[in-house]
């Protein structure tokens, strides 16, 4: 039974990514062009780093599956690819594994296949806190993801109801593992709230998850005879009003959901996430191309962020949050609505440039930005303090 519902979600994943419009609320954020601001390819770097963490890129292949021979030979393949372009990966739902063993190698593929990696864990807010040490054990992962998806366990026939523990759980499963915890939405978003609620339980980032890619609402009312919770299709809020909302909330943020390119991560970094992650293009890729082709793809994105970079004058990822960038159509308005201050993000850099002259200085704002936005991108809120909060 559970090894069906995995090949079906891979299934119904992928036939949404070939059904995609194409449109998402990334394309409501653009950057400002500023025609001297470029600088040289060598001075660029892609590192990037949260609580502790660095990554020689800010980006990496997003929890998927695992728990059938299928999803198991995908993971292998997942953790190969993630193996020669070395970008972190994290296993998809370990719940499988949790009730039926026999499957474990199905995930610890992730490990064997990518034994020099970064690799995270992935469980549900149930579980306990001898599984989630079971997980992390089984990966050696380097760190731990719980999942929220109340939206789909709502719209799931067999999925749980009972959503109340949940809190409570995330705090005893930080405190007990030896690894970073990240938080993540599996595609509704998290508000700011929530980021806020997350740091008093003591996770060390959330991965905010947001509309615009894989829908599981979507997936799992297409599991359903009638299909009768297609009001819930497209719930919640876009990964790119979700980091618009997480500003100066105290917590690195991460961003996935409906990231489709290397201007969409780029996007992402500008508005404060530490890195950025996606799945559902990956997959496709993987399933349609095989491991050659993802290869290629993650190879070419992280080539064409460098070069994204190297035209906006950002030496960094975190230098990224010292662009100017414009907000227009429903993302302006759901800024309004929330109280964030978009015009302060199209003069980021008449901010800083200003700044330094007062202290009597002549620098690129991008530059300058990378300096000062170094310790962000390991506290998360660093960055957005140099560039000046929306809020």
């Amino acid at each position: 039974m559970i090894a069906q519902r995995k090949d079906d979600h891979v299934r119904l994943a992928v036939e949404q990514q070939r059904g995609h419009s194409g449109h998402n609320q990334f394309d409501e954020v653009s950057f400002v062009h500023h025609a001297l601001a470029g600088i040289d390819r060598p001075q660029v770097s892609l590192a990037t780093g949260f609580a502790g963490v660095s990554w020689t890129a800010p980006l990496y292949i997003n929890a998927m599956t695992g728990g059938s021979v299928n999803t198991g030979l995908i993971n292998r393949d997942l953790a190969t690819a993630a193996r020669e372009t070395g970008v972190p990966i994290a296993s998809g739902s370990m719940s499988a594994y949790f009730k039926d063993p026999s499957c474990a190698e199905t995930f610890s593929v992730l490990r064997t296949h990518n034994p020099g990696g970064f690799v995270m864990a992935n469980i549900n807010a149930t579980a306990s806190v001898d599984n989630a040490r079971r997980a992390v054990d089984l990966l050696q992962a380097d760190a731990l993801q719980i999942h929220l998806n109340t939206v789909q366990e709502t719209v799931m026939p067999e999925g749980d109801r009972s959503f109340g523990s949940w809190p409570g759980q995330i705090e005893k499963i930080a405190a007990a593992v030896d690894v970073p915890v990240i938080v993540k939405e599996v595609g509704n978003g998290l508000s700011r709230q929530s980021v806020l609620l997350l740091g008093e339980l003591g996770v060390a980032a959330a991965d905010l998850g947001g509309r615009g890619g894989t829908d599981f609402a979507r997936i799992e009312n297409g599991r359903r005879a009638l299909g009768d919770y297609a009001y819930l299709h497209d719930w919640g809020q876009s990964t790119a009003a979700c980091l618009l909302d997480a500003q100066d909330a105290g917590l690195p943020v991460l961003a996935s959901g409906g990231v489709r390119h290397p201007l969409d991560v780029a996007r992402a970094l500008a508005l404060g996430a530490s890195a950025v992650g996606a799945s559902g293009g990956f997959l496709r890729t993987l399933l349609d191309g095989g491991v050659e082709a993802l290869v290629g793809q993650l190879k070419t994105w992280l080539d064409q962020l460098a070069a994204l970079q190297t035209m906006l004058g950002a030496p960094t990822p975190a230098a990224l949050t010292g662009c100017d960038v414009l907000i227009e159509g429903s993302l302006r308005a759901f800024c309004a609505d929330r109280g964030i201050d978009t015009a302060r993000l199209a003069r980021r850099t008449t901010t800083t440039a200003a700044a330094a002259g007062a202290a009597g200085t002549t620098m690129n704002p991008a530059a300058h930005t990378a300096t000062t936005a170094g310790a962000g991108a390991e506290t998360g809120a660093g960055a957005a303090e140099t560039t000046g909060s929306t809020r």
